[in-house]
C-alpha cells in the first residue's frame, strides 16, 4: 500500500542534507558553545555561523535572533516577555480569534494575571478584519500579536497593513510566523513587526529548534531564569546540532523558493479541482483568500473529521482534522467557527498540508482513494441519510 504524508503543517520530514549537516555536532564537535576552552570555541564558531546564515536569510541583525526550543516557546517568550516589560505602560493586548494555542492560551493565562485581551474577529475567509483591530486599540494597548498564516486553513494575514497601524500607535507587534518561514518569502523588517516566531521542523529541519526575532530596542521581561545564553533572554545550553540543522534547512527551503511555491500551488490546484469534481457536498475553506501554497482545508458535510482521518489513515494517507497541538481536543475548531462555519461542518473538516516531498503520484492516489472513503462513511452516517431524505 502506498503511504502519503499530507500533514506537513504539523511537522515535516527532516531533509537528509540537514541530518548530514547536524551529525558532526553530536559526537565530534560536542563542546558547550558558551565554554571558553577550545572545544567550546569550536562549537561557538558553528553556532555563530548558523546564526549568521539564518539572520542573512531573514535580513535581520545577528543580535536580533534568539534561539529557542519550539515555536510555542518563542510565542510565550514574545507575549509574556512584552507583557512583563511593558506593564507599566498598559495592560491591554490585542490578538485574533484564530490564533494557534501557543499564542491563544498564553493570552488567556495573562488574562488570569490581570491583563485585558481583545480577540478581534475574522471574515468568512479567515482574514483578520483590520477595521475591528483599529477599533480595539486603546491608550493602554501594549501588544498586538497575530499569526502570519493560519495553521489550519493556510490563510495569510495582512501583517504589513497592520504593522503600519501599530507603528502609528506605538504598540509592539509580534507575529507567529511558524507556518510561513521556509514556505513563502518572510522578512520581519519588511513586514514591519517587532517580534517574529518561527520553528525549524516546519521546513524540514529538526524538531526542538526554533527562533524568535526581537528587533533591536525592544525590551523583553524574563520568562525563564538561568544563565547568560541568548542575551540572557533565553538561558540554557544551546541545542547546537539542532540550530546547525535549522540553518541548513532554511537555506535549502529558501533556495529556488519561487519555483517551489509554483509547483506546490499547481499540485494543490490539481488536488482541489479533482476532489470537488469527485465528491459532492464539500467546501474548500479560505479559498478566496491568499493562502500558503500547500495548505488545503476541506469541509466534508455530514461527517465527523475523526472518522475521515482514520478512514484515510487505513489507506496509508496521513492528514489532520485540525491543529496537531489540539489533537486531543474533540471540540470543533475555534478557527473554523470564527470564520462562521457551522459546527456540524467544522467537525467534518480535514486539513491536507503538502510538503516538498509530495508528488503528483501522491495526489493521484489520494484523489483515487478519498472519494471511496467518503462514500463509505456517508453510507453509515445518520446525518448524511437525513440530508438525503430532506433533498
Amino acid at each position: 500500500m502506498r503511504r502519503v504524508y499530507l500533514d506537513n503543517n504539523a511537522t515535516t520530514k527532516t531533509d537528509e542534507k540537514v541530518l548530514e549537516a547536524m551529525l558532526p555536532y553530536f559526537c565530534e564537535v560536542y563542546g558547550n558553545a558558551h565554554s571558553m576552552h577550545s572545544f567550546g570555541q569550536e562549537a561557538g564558531k558553528a553556532l555563530n555561523s548558523a546564526r549568521e546564515t539564518i539572520s542573512n536569510i531573514l535580513k535581520i541583525e545577528k543580535s536580533e535572533l534568539i534561539f529557542t526550543g519550539t515555536g510555542v516557546e518563542s510565542n510565550n517568550l514574545a507575549i509574556r516577555g512584552i507583557a512583563r516589560a511593558y506593564r507599566r505602560r498598559g495592560n491591554h493586548i490585542i490578538t485574533s480569534a484564530i490564533e494557534h494555542p501557543g499564542a491563544k492560551n498564553t493570552c488567556q493565562d495573562l488574562e488570569r494575571e490581570g491583563f485585558e485581551v481583545s480577540y478581534i474577529p475574522v471574515d468568512k475567509n479567515g482574514v483578520v478584519i483590520v477595521e475591528e483591530l483599529k477599533k480595539a486599540i486603546r491608550k493602554e494597548t501594549i501588544l498586538v500579536t497575530l499569526m502570519h498564516a493560519n495553521n489550519e486553513t493556510g490563510v495569510v494575514q495582512p501583517i504589513e497593513e497592520i504593522s503600519k497601524i501599530t507603528r502609528e500607535n506605538k504598540i509592539v507587534f509580534h507575529t507567529d510566523a511558524v507556518q510561513t518561514v521556509g514556505k513563502i518569502p518572510v522578512y520581519p523588517k519588511e513586514l514591519g513587526v517587532d517580534l517574529m516566531s518561527f520553528s525549524g521542523h516546519k521546513f524540514n529541519g529538526p524538531k526542538g529548534t526554533a527562533g524568535l526575532f526581537v528587533k533591536n530596542g525592544i525590551r523583553l521581561g524574563k520568562v525563564i531564569t538561568g544563565g547568560g545564553q541568548e542575551r540572557k533572554i533565553r538561558p540554557g545550553t544551546t541545542n547546537l546540532a539542532g540550530v546547525v540543522g535549522m540553518a541548513k534547512a532554511l537555506e535549502l527551503a529558501t533556495t529556488n523558493m519561487d519555483e517551489k511555491i509554483k509547483e506546490e500551488e499547481e499540485l494543490r490546484a490539481f488536488f482541489e479541482t479533482e476532489m470537488v469534481a469527485k465528491i459532492p457536498e464539500i467546501k474548500i475553506n479560505g479559498k478566496e483568500a491568499v493562502r500558503l501554497p500547500g495548505t488545503s482545508s476541506i469541509s466534508f458535510r455530514h461527517l465527523e473529521g475523526e472518522s475521515i482521518l482514520l478512514g484515510l489513515d487505513y489507506k496509508g494517507i496521513a492528514v489532520s482534522s485540525g491543529s496537531a497541538c489540539s489533537s486531543d481536543d474533540l471540540q470543533a475548531s475555534h478557527v473554523l467557527l470564527a470564520m462562521g462555519i457551522e459546527v456540524v461542518d467544522a467537525h467534518g473538516t480535514i486539513r491536507f498540508s503538502l510538503g516538498k516531498f509530495n508528488t503528483r503520484e501522491d495526489m493521484e492516489y489520494v484523489i483515487e482513494e478519498a472519494p471511496k472513503v467518503i462514500e463509505k462513511l456517508r453510507m453509515i452516517s445518520p446525518l448524511w441519510n437525513e440530508f438525503q431524505l430532506e433533498k
